[in-house]
């Protein structure tokens, strides 16, 4: 049977791909899907074991929940990471933390990071995905393709066939800085060359020419001070233009020192004409656990509640931190959405919530094979603008248990 569905395998959330599921049978993508989409519906609803294993050896829920409880309890600093999960079943991870005094720490926090210190410090001009579609006449693209994470944004947001306001594919222009831009890039496209080593240069550079510094150096990195000042004008004379990027491709040493250089380039825009930034993410349903424990205990990722209260530190509770520096003594991992592997050099008891065929099931102390949000049940995400909450309908009949139902069974078990 085919239905039109959300797609919850990257921030995009794109709500028109239509798939085909029987109830034995793994779900397919039929139409307007992508390579992300495909390999996404078929690895989470593939066949696999359903039952929970202790272990290494097949158990009952109530076996393996009292299992995951004891190690939980006897934990001195419980680590609760991965978080890729929707709505609710991060609303229970975060109840599970305040029962067992652990830190919350989502697989994707470093580059949520290199936002989020950006934004602290100077605050952000940032756009929808709606205003990106009908009004925007000039894209500049920074240290990312785009399309290896989020495949349909030109299809669908950058370049669609139909505008609001009628604006026409052959009036955008798009400039891609860094990476080569892909073949479905909108308009009339140009690429400014560079290694990724050098964007701090070159953003930095660009951020002081549109703010009106003279710059006497004749290059930033590799790319010419007359190529950046092209683009600057290029950019002061755009109608509605937006600067994009993926903190996740900006993966060199204080990245957020570059994202701060693109809100100095906006706010020197903003002054003349209306540029704002659109920064992607929401893959692993990162943005999602970030505005669950916004609205439940004010702080972002890298919480603790071992003190009784939520403590917030970006250095202390770093996840990777506290793992490399072995000051953990259980790690419950939860990845719902894809296989999100749990680090290889863990020597914590592990507790893995994950699909049936998780390449991790096997090392871990207690597995729960777990459903998937938006296959198996019904649930809620966060897109990439962080402007709307999507409904995911589950798209085949399920008796799977979903992350939420196992976190709230743990979580009942240690009272």
């Amino acid at each position: 049977m085919a239905a039109t569905c959300t797609c919850p395998f990257c921030g995009l959330l794109c709500d028109d791909v239509v798939v085909t599921a029987s109830e034995a049978g793994p779900v397919s993508v039929s139409a307007r899907g992508c390579e992300l989409s495909r390999a996404g519906f078929a690895r989470q609803s593939a066949a696999g074991p359903d039952s929970p294993r202790v272990g290494g050896s097949t158990a009952t829920f109530e076996q393996a929940v009292s299992a995951a409880a004891r190690i939980l309890r006897e934990a001195v600093q419980p680590l609760i990471g991965g978080l890729a999960t929707d709505v609710a079943g991060m609303r229970a991870a975060v109840e599970l933390a305040d029962r067992c005094g652990a830190v919350l720490d989502h697989a994707n926090s470093a580059a949520k990071f290199r936002n989020l210190q950006a934004f602290q410090d100077r605050g952000a001009i940032t756009t929808t995905l709606a205003e990106v579609r009908n009004r925007a006449d000039v894209l500049v693209i920074v240290g990312t393709d785009v399309v290896s994470r989020f495949p349909r944004f030109f299809e669908r947001i950058a370049a669609p066939r139909g505008t609001l306001f009628g604006l026409q594919d052959s009036a955008r222009r798009s400039i891609f800085v860094g990476a080569r831009p892909p073949s479905d890039a909108p308009g009339h496209t140009d690429w400014i060359a560079c290694e990724r080593r050098e964007l701090p240069d070159v953003l930095a550079a660009l951020a002081a020419l549109t703010g009106g510094v003279r710059l006497d150096a004749e290059q930033a990195g590799s790319v010419p001070i007359e190529r950046l000042r092209e683009l600057s004008r290029v950019m002061q004379s755009a109608r509605y233009g937006v600067l994009v990027w993926a903190a996740a491709d900006l993966d060199f040493a204080h990245a957020e020192l570059s994202v701060e250089a693109i809100h100095r380039t906006l706010a020197a825009l903003s002054r003349t004409t209306r540029f704002s930034g659109l920064p992607l993410g929401g893959n692993e349903a990162d943005l999602t656990a970030d505005a669950v424990l916004l609205w439940q205990v004010g702080f972002p990722f890298r919480t603790s509640f071992a003190t009784g209260r939520a403590d917030y530190d970006p250095y202390l509770f770093d996840a990777q931190r506290l793992l490399a520096r072995h000051e953990t003594d259980a790690l419950l991992w939860v990845s719902a959405l894809s296989d999100l592997p749990p680090p290889s050099s863990l020597d914590a008891p592990l507790i893995l919530l994950a699909g049936p065929n998780a390449g991790a099931a096997a090392r871990a102390d207690v597995f729960f094979p777990v459903a998937t949000p938006g296959i198996d049940h019904g649930g809620h995400l966060v897109r990439t603008d962080k402007v709307l909450t999507m409904r995911l309908a589950a798209t085949r009949a399920s008796s799977k248990t979903s992350a939420a139902q196992v976190l709230r069974a743990i979580c009942e078990e240690l009272r």
